[in-house]
């Protein structure tokens, strides 16, 4: 998995992630959206849009950055998901969990 951090005009973070998300990788997320909470973005958008598998793993550490974004006061918006991913979304619940968006820009509109 590939990955890069940058922001948006109204201070979300925004971690890209390109690759595959699953049990080898998945620490290296929780570490990133760790650090930008550390840094005070407290509102992160995970953008999937060059993601190409996910597995459990993988969700675990969205909902932990989920969690890590919560606890001070902020949230974690996932955006533009390939098939892959809605489906997996979908069979485990966590569509009702994580919040999905087309696109970053729009995930902390409004």
């Amino acid at each position: 998995m590939e990955y890069k951090v940058t922001s948006l005009s109204d201070g979300v973070a925004v971690v890209h992630l390109a690759g595959r998300l699953n049990m080898v990788t998945a620490q290296r997320l929780r570490d990133v959206v760790a650090a930008s909470v550390a840094e005070g973005s407290n509102r992160i958008v995970v953008d999937l849009s060059e993601l190409v598998f996910i597995d459990s793993s993988g969700l675990g550490a969205l909902i932990s950055g989920l969690k890590a974004a919560r606890q001070v006061g902020g949230d974690l918006r996932i955006a533009a998901p390939n098939e892959q991913v809605r489906l997996v979304l979908k069979l485990t619940n966590m569509e009702r969990v994580l919040s999905v968006y087309p696109t970053a820009e729009l995930a902390f509109m409004s």
